[in-house]
């Protein structure tokens, strides 16, 4: 798929993983849609929407920076109004927005379990549903979620059964659309990171840099993605993709450029 003058409306695309993935494929020269909520910079995670549009047009693709929060309808709707009214049309939705709690039953509080689930499932469900009419115009449309593949190893549900959940239901949800879609020709896979990806909010969660130490860059989910988007549709969909096996499919077998410290024993993430 040539990214030229593609249009991809990414949630969350302030910082992390989906920044790197706009920056990519706006260096492919595809026009980029920043729906997310920062207007103003947070120290503690850094980037703004309108600081990511001008890291994308610094990297050679158009952007359009819009303030939305994904548990209100009404803005994913005007998001999609504004997306149409500036590039005509929409090619890719990367379902990249999530929110995270890390804790058991007994410790999650009821707005972290309202928070997860408003955003992770009720979130990522309407922005696919309203961008949907958008999509079935495309000539090779894409629907990409950043979730884990589904593995129902009770240790993943045993420590933080709420987070688990939320995540598998966009899982879930990936692999229905696949069949959904299919008569429309729309793709729709997850993404999941091999090992931890040294972003803002793995730092806060996990205690500082010196995680990092053992986490990849963003970018090896940034290529990852790409190799993805520039797959056929019809032919590639229904998938759990994993970042590190995406790239040996590609003939990419060296991966230690993408480690934060070269040579260092990476940590796995959750799922796997």
């Amino acid at each position: 798929m040539n990214f030229n003058n593609k249009t991809v409306l990414i949630t969350g695309a302030t910082r992390g993983i989906g920044k790197s993935i706009a920056l990519k494929l706006a260096q492919a020269g595809a026009n980029i849609v920043i729906a997310a909520k920062s207007t103003s910079e947070d120290e503690r995670l850094g980037g703004t929407i309108f600081s990511a549009a001008a890291e994308i047009e610094a990297a050679g693709g158009k952007s359009l920076a819009i303030y939305c929060d994904i548990r209100d309808e009404n803005l994913i709707g005007e998001v999609i109004q504004k997306t149409m009214a500036k590039f005509g049309g929409l090619d890719i939705l990367i379902n990249n927005a999530s929110a995270i709690n890390i804790s058991n039953t007994e410790r999650t509080e009821p707005k972290r379990f309202d928070l997860m689930f408003d955003i992770n499932v009720r979130g990522t469900f309407m922005v696919t549903k309203l961008a949907l009419p958008l999509l079935k115009k495309s000539p090779n449309p894409h629907i990409l979620t950043l979730s884990p593949p589904l593995n129902f190893d009770m240790k993943w549900f045993k420590p933080h059964v709420a987070y688990t959940i939320s995540k598998y239901n966009m899982s879930l949800m990936a692999a229905a659309w696949a069949e959904e879609f299919k008569k429309d020709g729309i793709a729709s896979n997850s993404l999941w990171p091999a090992t931890l990806i040294a972003t803002a909010a793995v730092k806060n969660m996990l205690g500082g840099e010196k995680i990092f130490q053992v986490s990849r860059k963003p970018e090896i989910m940034a290529d990852a993605a790409f190799f993805i988007l520039s797959r056929d549709a019809k032919t590639n969909s229904g998938k759990h993709f994993i970042d590190e096996q995406v790239l040996y499919e590609e003939g990419i077998l060296d991966l230690d450029p993408y480690s934060f410290t070269p040579g260092a024993v990476l940590q796995r993430d959750l799922f796997l």
